[in-house]
């Protein structure tokens, strides 16, 4: 099955970062394909008014869109040939560009999601701090906004090819566990290393296994939080194995962290040398409020990539 990310970009170093990592990810990822996606500037609200207006002014608008179009196809065409240089095959790249509707980041997701793509790649920036999700940079509107579909932000060189998978326990870690199995099946190369972190408040395994949930809940609960990641990993073992990669490859990785889960994380991927840590991004209704434990990794991992699945 072929599967499809979308590459937002600009003519920023991060965007370079990000097609670097995607090049490296086609190795990893059996019949990967990529689409390089650019928006172009917002054109005057004004200019377009006395368009409807003045011939002269038509002129200049239809002038200022061809001069965009052709811009932007000259910033993706680049990046494809680099992408090239880095050994993706050529008929796997995919250019595209789109005026600016509703605004850069909402523009990317309504695209990705009209057309299905398994996930957005972003250069990471502006997210130095929490608070700056809030306040204009595209990576940081991207992860905000994206209710559906994975996004990967990239930032600097990842350190290896191998996957550090965040689990909590949780049915909705699943989709997590199925985002990852998905991109990586039929590739016995790859390797995934689960990792939990246990004695976290905010990371309390909640597995359950169908039927009375409170009753099924108190159950699990009674029997304590081992008990539970073993039948997590059990289920986990199911989705890789249908996937195709070998239970050889993946491996229950669980370490003591107390209340900071996050810090535990982004500090045994950089003492393992991961490359790609993965997380569930979890939202209260559908706003976009994060757990402590992917707020804390989006905020303090600044290098390799970081995969946020809702």
């Amino acid at each position: 099955m072929e599967k499809r990310i979308l590459i937002a970009v600009d003519d920023s170093r991060h965007s370079k970062k990000a097609i670097h990592y995607a090049a490296q990810m086609s190795a990893r990822v059996e019949n990967l394909h990529f689409d390089l996606f650019h928006i172009q500037p917002m054109i005057s609200s004004f200019l377009q008014e006395e368009a409807r207006k003045d011939g002269q002014a038509r002129k200049q608008l239809n002038c200022l869109m061809q001069a965009n179009e052709r811009a932007a196809m000259q910033l993706v065409e680049a990046y494809r040939d680099e992408m090239v240089g880095l050994g993706v095959v050529a008929d796997k790249i995919g250019c595209l560009t789109r005026k600016r509707n509703l605004g850069f980041a909402k523009d990317i997701i309504e695209f990705a999601q009209e057309k299905r793509y398994d996930a957005i790649v972003a250069g990471r920036r502006g997210l130095s701090r929490l608070a700056k999700l809030y306040s204009g940079s595209i990576s940081a509107n991207i992860l905000e906004q994206s209710r559906v579909i994975p996004v990967w932000l990239v930032n600097g060189e990842t350190a290896s090819g191998d996957l550090l998978v965040a689990v909590d326990g949780s049915e909705a870690c699943l989709r997590v566990i199925d985002h990852v199995g998905f991109m990586l099946s039929k590739n016995a190369n790859n390797r995934i290393t689960l990792l939990h972190v246990a004695g976290a408040s905010s990371n309390q395994c909640q597995m359950g296994t169908g039927g009375d949930p409170d009753q099924e809940l108190a159950a699990i609960i009674a029997r304590g939080e081992k008990a539970c990641m073993d039948l997590f990993y059990s289920q986990a073992e199911k989705y890789f194995e249908e996937a195709g990669l070998p239970r050889e490859h993946v491996k229950l990785e669980v370490v003591k962290g107390g209340r900071k889960a996050g810090k535990t994380i982004a500090e045994f991927a950089a003492k393992h040398k991961f490359g790609t840590i993965v997380v569930g991004q979890r939202g209260i209704d559908k706003a976009f409020f994060m757990g402590s434990v992917s707020r804390y990794l989006i905020d303090k991992v600044t290098s390799g990539a970081l995969w946020i699945v809702p």
